[in-house]
């Protein structure tokens, strides 16, 4: 949606136009539910986060400053209403900083080049060397700190920081900036489930 049209729409909202509501939801509904779910991993959390987002737009429609643009608006209110629905459950302490700043790149990116991102993060990791994909994901995926891993595998902390910064390295060359946000996507919130056993 072009600028012109996203503030014209932004002014027929204000002014309690339905069909420019109606407009806003065909336009992004399916694209915002795609990302809240890629936050949330689930579906109907999803679409509860999006409807109510559009509610409170809609509520608080004479408030949207139209000089904004509106798709990177809907996509942090989106975030927004995800970290509310995800403070219910636990504090927000464990979400760490970085993730904080990462965000605001997705909430920039395509839809389609996002999901082109994902699978390229995807596979990027498949083709890292074993020893290196190994330890990035117990990492990343499993939520385990260096010391657990040096531990676990029985080498040196000194290794494991090596073969995670080498990944990263491979990672950044592929990806760039956005290497931080794809892996938000992909393993923040999985690191909820249970540890595997150590023994």
């Amino acid at each position: 949606m072009n600028s012109k049209r996203s503030l014209f729409l932004a002014k027929r909202l204000i002014l309690g136009d339905e069909k420019a509501y109606d407009l806003l939801m065909d336009s992004y509904y399916q694209n915002l539910c795609t990302y809240a779910q890629s936050l949330c991993h689930d579906h109907s959390m999803a679409e509860d986060i999006v409807q109510n987002v559009f509610v409170t737009i809609w509520t608080n429609r004479k408030n949207i400053n139209p000089k904004l643009s509106v798709k990177s608006y809907l996509y942090k209110s989106v975030y927004n209403e995800f970290i509310n629905q995800y403070r219910k459950n636990k504090p927000v302490i464990y979400l760490e900083k970085k993730y904080f700043e990462a965000i605001d790149l997705v909430a920039d990116i395509e839809p389609e080049e996002l999901d082109g991102l994902i699978n390229l993060m995807n596979a990027e990791i498949e083709n890292l060397p074993s020893k290196c994909r190994e330890i990035f994901l117990m990492n990343k995926k499993e939520g385990l700190t260096h010391t657990e891993i040096s531990e676990y595998l029985n080498i040196s902390i000194k290794t494991v920081e090596g073969h995670i910064t080498r990944a990263f390295k491979i990672l950044t060359e592929k990806l760039g900036s956005k290497v931080e946000a794809v892996l938000f996507i992909l393993f923040s919130f999985k690191k909820e489930k249970q540890r595997p056993y150590l023994g």
